[in-house]
């Protein structure tokens, strides 16, 4: 089981602002700010912007991909909604999945870096979400 992740971002404070709008939907806070990174989480930080201002932009078919648990269908969708509001490329609507498993429900988006981040939940075939 992981821990935490690190992804690097070129503009510390424009990422930090943009994840705390786009975490905030599956329950991430900002918990940790230092000069160079600013740690994302629910209890401790386990999501970390590190800040390497010289890195080039990752091109669409190479990068980081960090896929993060979400507590239900509507808090994926509200990811994705709140990601392409502050500025993410859309990666794959949300949707169910269902090549991945069975229940497999996510959305993906880029962020100006071109770090690749999916929300997912798993939901009951036929359940209340209806997905």
């Amino acid at each position: 089981m992981l821990d935490h992740v690190s992804i690097a971002v070129r503009d510390l404070a424009a990422a930090s602002k943009f994840y705390q709008a786009v975490l905030a939907p599956i329950g991430y806070a900002r918990l940790v700010v230092r000069p160079d990174t600013v740690g994302f989480g629910k209890r401790y930080p386990e999501f970390w912007l590190n800040h390497r201002p010289a890195m080039p932009k990752v091109a669409a078919d190479t990068g980081v991909h960090v896929c993060l648990r979400a507590r239900g269908a509507e808090a994926v969708d509200a990811f994705h909604r709140a990601a392409l509001s502050a500025g993410a490329t859309c990666d794959g609507p949300p949707g169910p999945r269902p090549e991945y498993a069975a229940g497999y429900y996510a959305a993906f988006i880029r962020d100006g870096d071109g770090n690749r981040i999916e929300a997912v939940t798993f939901v009951e075939p036929g359940g209340a979400s209806g997905r």
